[in-house]
């Protein structure tokens, strides 16, 4: 990385000037931080001490939360701890830290989604092959082909994009270390390498997207076909909610990766960050558990026995 003799920090984006702005920015993140930690970690407790759902849907839903958790602590810790010590600064090797963690932790996210719509394509369309095809050391596989998957993409992007000679400042535009605007502060040209991986990368992440649709056609497909109300209505609250997270995960980071230059605004990029940052690993426990009766159970009983 060449760059680390000449740049020893960068400035992520303060989100006021005044201290009072500051630290309200620091409360209203902590808040949602808090609320993160406590839906995934609910989740993940009540997956793990609950033998009933000790299934590969819950098994996945629980490294699902793990991802969360890391994504949002990768984020936003750093950028509230700045707003609590009044300053933007952020080391190079953290700020590099950051790019790795965040590729690696939403890669990995991705990934594990595309594999969660598999489990519900055989669930749904396979029923008679499942307990085969989703035992218990194909589950674990699958999940850690995911992470492998997250790691390789932290471990491919992070050095080309701080391989790149930095030329224009040190000012991230973002509160926290963004690839797209590392890559404005560039020389001119110096980031086709980058470009070059981020498109090969896209590739990668539009063969999942397209499985995943596939694979809800056929689902939807099935479940129409299903005679029963009561069967279509539990296949379709086991359907929603992932395929809403699916939504919500890769519009958000989809726009705020591959919308045009003419669209960006320092404004819209902070609330697209945000929505595709902060606000799935907040929302995707409520999604999961709304209208899911095993999981609001299980939680019910946690809740009993610890108090």
């Amino acid at each position: 990385m060449s760059n680390r003799s000449s740049l020893n920090e960068f400035l992520l984006l303060a989100f006021a000037d005044t201290r009072e702005l500051q630290l309200l920015y620091f409360s209203l993140f902590l808040g949602i931080y808090l609320a993160a930690l406590l839906g995934n970690g609910l989740i993940i407790t009540v997956v793990a001490c609950d033998h009933h759902l000790h299934t590969p849907m819950y098994f996945f839903l629980l490294n699902l939360s793990v991802l969360d958790l890391a994504n949002i602590s990768t984020t936003v810790s750093k950028s509230m701890a700045n707003s609590l010590w009044d300053t933007r600064a952020i080391s190079y090797s953290g700020c590099a830290a950051q790019v790795f963690l965040a590729f690696f932790f939403f890669g990995g996210e991705y990934y594990l989604l595309t594999v969660m719509a598999y489990d519900r394509f055989v669930a749904i369309c396979r029923p008679l092959h499942y307990g085969t095809v989703m035992g218990s050391r194909a589950c674990v596989k699958m999940a850690a082909a995911a992470w492998g998957s997250g790691l390789l993409n932290g471990l491919v992007h992070t050095p080309n994009t701080f391989s790149i000679l930095l030329c224009e400042g040190n000012a991230v535009d973002q509160f926290f270390c963004e690839v797209p605007k590392i890559l404005k502060l560039s020389c001119s040209d110096s980031y086709l390498r980058e470009v070059g991986v981020t498109v090969v990368t896209a590739c990668l992440v539009s063969g999942c997207f397209i499985f995943i649709v596939l694979s809800y056609v056929q689902i939807f497909t099935a479940v129409l076909r299903i005679p029963s109300e009561q069967g279509r209505h539990k296949a379709f609250s086991m359907c929603l909610p992932h395929l809403a997270v699916v939504s919500l995960f890769v519009s958000t980071a989809g726009f705020a990766y591959l919308k045009p230059p003419s669209l960006s605004s320092p404004a819209l990029d902070l609330v697209v960050a945000v929505l595709y940052a902060v606000v799935p690993p907040t929302v995707n426990p409520l999604i999961y558990s709304m209208r899911n009766k095993e999981l609001k159970d299980a939680l019910r009983k946690v809740i009993q026995w610890t108090f």
